[in-house]
């Protein structure tokens, strides 16, 4: 049974937009060899860190939504472990996928012509329907 997760990685600050996406395209391809699918890939730059991590003071975050079974994520959790350019990275188990802007991506003072996105529409998990609910103004009269 398919089961959806989110994980994000941080990689390392001197590597290249490019060799970030290919980390990414890696880690797709492991998936899809476990019979998954990653239904969005955001790419949300070099950030600085909280604190330094083997000493680095910013990293590359990825954070993928991705639908397969578990043996899937713990290979590529695995291949991560292994992997010198990933700093950290993080899996957890939703109930459902979310193609919305991430946390990240929706920063006020992030550069929006930085961000590439990729998202698979076509493979969606359930839909999100945002409600809004309208308050109704009471006046009361003064005396």
């Amino acid at each position: 049974m398919q089961r959806f997760y989110e994980t994000i990685f941080i990689a390392r600050q001197d590597i290249t937009a490019n060799q970030v996406e290919a980390l990414a395209k890696q880690y797709t391809n492991v998936i899809k060899e476990f019979d998954g699918e990653v239904t969005k890939t955001e790419f949300c730059g070099l950030r600085n860190l909280a604190y330094k991590i083997k000493k680095n003071r910013k990293g590359h975050y990825v954070l993928m939504n991705i639908a397969v079974k578990s043996d899937g994520i713990k290979e590529m959790e695995r291949q991560m472990k292994i992997n010198e350019d990933v700093l950290r990275h993080l899996s957890v188990r939703v109930d459902e996928l979310d193609n919305a802007p991430s946390a990240l991506m929706q920063n006020r003072g992030f550069r929006e012509d930085v961000v590439r996105e990729e998202v698979r529409p076509d493979v969606v998990a359930t839909e999100v329907v945002a409600e809004t609910v309208t308050e109704e103004s009471t006046t009361e009269p003064t005396a």
